[in-house]
């Protein structure tokens, strides 16, 4: 098994104890090991990048996965968004570009940000989260957010 296979395998270890509730101490075996490793090198903002950051016209640069379910993605998403479940992004990390940073979003990040650790954690380096997600993509003014944040305060 490669050491790529063995994060993975390791981290869905742990994803089910968790959240199945087990009891079961993971203490000193290979899942804790493997987040250990992955703790060791992330950097602080864990890939993390706030719409104010992302020019209008740099947003094309970056293929956009909204990680809400189908339902949300229907009612309402950023365009050009491609929606991949949240659960579903490591299943389906075959299909997701090596060329290109992968930007994740949902309505606040949470959800996102544990679909990019997935995908961190079995060795996909191209992604970033979009910190607040949909909700504070809004609020700072969409597609205009980096050019609004550059305006002095009135």
């Amino acid at each position: 098994m490669s050491r790529r296979t063995s994060r993975v395998v390791s981290a869905m270890i742990l994803s089910v104890a968790l959240w199945t509730g087990s009891t079961a101490h993971a203490t000193g075996d290979a899942v804790v090991k493997t987040m250990e490793e992955y703790l060791e090198f992330v950097d602080y903002m864990g890939g993390a990048i706030f719409p104010r950051q992302i020019a209008r016209d740099d947003w094309k640069g970056y293929y956009v996965i909204d990680a809400r379910d189908a339902e949300q993605y229907q009612k309402e998403h950023i365009p050009g968004a491609v929606n991949i479940d949240w659960r579903q992004v490591l299943a389906r990390r075959a299909e997701l570009p090596k060329d290109k940073s992968i930007l994740l979003y949902c309505n606040s990040g949470t959800l996102s940000a544990q679909a990019a650790f997935a995908l961190k954690l079995a060795g996909v380096e191209n992604v970033l989260i979009l910190k607040g997600g949909l909700s504070q993509r809004k609020a700072e003014g969409g597609f205009d957010a980096q050019r609004r944040a550059a305006q002095p305060a009135k």
